[in-house]
């Protein structure tokens, strides 16, 4: 599907993934017992004006509630990113997706793509069907940052605020606003269709295909613990136990700056000193793992528990050392 406000050839490609923007409900006043993933992406942008010079192209990539979002269907992502990006006349790329799982998405493409064109990702928190749905503005929104010249790197859109893909976070359940960028604060605002940037765009390594062809190989399995007041390190035990699928690697989210209730830490130290891979990101919203002497677990740094369970994979896959947020 293809529409355009101009004669001009800069495309901006509009990748759909499902989620609440394409959700629909029984009623134009239920915002929350709606069905995810079941508005095309064409339709979506139907009554939605191209930024001038702009011609928009849609591709249904998946049509998921993206709290199923899952390696093969980032795997197809990333693919169709790389494909759209590399054609000339492409100004860059929005991606309308759920915002249960968009942050891993988000990092996620950062860090395969580090692309020099913007990968613009926006969302609703309400659905289509919605007597006042926000996903339509959302995607307008996005269509600003991805077809204004300079812009680069992985976002996120939602809200009239644009956050980078290494920062941004989920953090409210049901409010238009739901998505912050901790200590690093947003890229900028979209205020009315014109960009305002307050700091740099995301930055990442040049692309690399052999990126794209690791992530296409089978995913270690890494999982991800608590540690919380009477914690135990039964679940670790658990997840050591012989299976099809082995336990590679392991994510504890931590309390405060890294610390861990002292029976799973003994438990996580095991679980190293048997070969699993395991790193600490802390459970705060805010701030960053400070390290000190004497820490026997890896931090994450300013990751969340989330985005460096989606570091660890890319880690052992060969894809990228751990990266850092932005924010930290």
């Amino acid at each position: 599907m293809t529409h355009s406000s101009s004669s001009e050839t800069r495309r901006v490609v509009v990748l759909g993934t499902g989620g609440t923007i394409a959700g629909k409900a029984a009623s134009s006043g239920d915002n929350i017992g709606y069905t995810a993933g079941q508005v095309g992406v064409a339709d979506l942008l139907g009554g939605i004006e191209a930024p001038a010079g702009v011609t928009l192209v849609a591709e249904q990539v998946a049509q998921l509630d993206s709290k199923d979002m899952d390696a093969d269907t980032w795997r197809q992502l990333a693919a169709r990113c790389a494909h759209w990006l590399a054609q000339p006349d492409v100004a860059g790329i929005v991606v309308t997706h759920g915002t249960d799982t968009l942050e891993e998405t988000a990092f996620f493409l950062h860090a395969v793509l580090a692309p020099a064109k913007p990968v613009v990702l926006t969302c609703a928190m309400r659905p289509a069907t919605a007597l006042s749905p926000d996903g339509p503005q959302n995607v307008r929104d996005a269509l600003a940052v991805a077809s204004t010249p300079g812009a680069r790197g992985v976002t996120v859109v939602c809200a009239g605020a644009i956050h980078s893909g290494l920062d941004v976070q989920k953090v409210h359940t049901y409010r238009l606003d739901a998505f912050a960028s901790g200590d690093a604060g947003p890229v900028g605002y979209v205020e009315e269709g014109e960009v305002r940037r307050v700091r740099a765009w995301p930055q990442g390594a040049p692309f690399d295909a052999a990126r794209l062809e690791a992530v296409s190989t089978p995913w270690p399995r890494v999982e991800i613990v608590m540690s919380h007041a009477g914690a135990s390190g039964a679940i670790v035990e658990a997840l050591l136990l012989p299976s099809a699928e082995p336990l590679r690697g392991l994510v504890v989210a931590t309390t405060g700056n890294g610390t861990v209730h002292h029976t799973l830490e003994g438990a996580a130290l095991k679980a190293q000193d048997g070969g699993v891979a395991v790193l600490r990101a802390t459970r705060c919203t805010n701030g960053r793992i400070l390290p000190k002497p004497g820490d026997g677990l890896r931090d994450a740094g300013a990751l969340t528990p989330v985005k460096a369970r989606v570091a660890l994979v890319l880690e052992l896959l060969g894809v990228a050392a751990l990266p850092e947020a932005e924010g930290g």
